[in-house]
């Protein structure tokens, strides 16, 4: 089994900072790519940020130049910087990571999800 653990949410401040951190564990054969998405109430989840096993970034254009995704392969961990962080901000943050589990003599990706983690940017 592959599970994704999130952590690092929590209240903040207008203009602060939060690093969010998602460790892949359980029996893993390979990790493709690994993102961060996340969803407001009543708003539609989307893609914030992304990472590739060879370090290929993408990020929501509006979350550019403030926040930033890092990848640590050896520890299956992904990381998201969050700066000059906004109320709009606000939402639960979901790792997703394209895995490949131990199967013997198969070879299949499967798609997981993280818990999710609660961001709150308030005054």
């Amino acid at each position: 089994q592959v599970q994704l653990v999130e952590s690092g949410g929590g209240l903040v401040q207008p203009g602060g900072s939060l690093r969010l951190s998602c460790a892949a564990s359980g029996s893993i054969f390979s990790i493709n790519a690994m993102g961060w998405y996340r969803q407001a109430p009543g708003k539609q989840r989307e893609l914030v940020a992304a990472i590739t096993s060879s370090g290929s970034t993408n990020y929501a254009d509006s979350v550019k130049g403030r926040f930033t995704i890092s990848r640590d392969n050896a520890k299956n961990t992904i990381n998201l910087q969050m700066n000059s962080l906004k109320p709009e901000d606000t939402a639960v943050y979901y790792c997703n990571a394209d895995a490949i589990p131990l199967m013997p003599g198969r070879i299949t990706v499967y798609n997981y999800w993280g818990q999710g983690t609660q961001v709150t940017v308030s005054s």
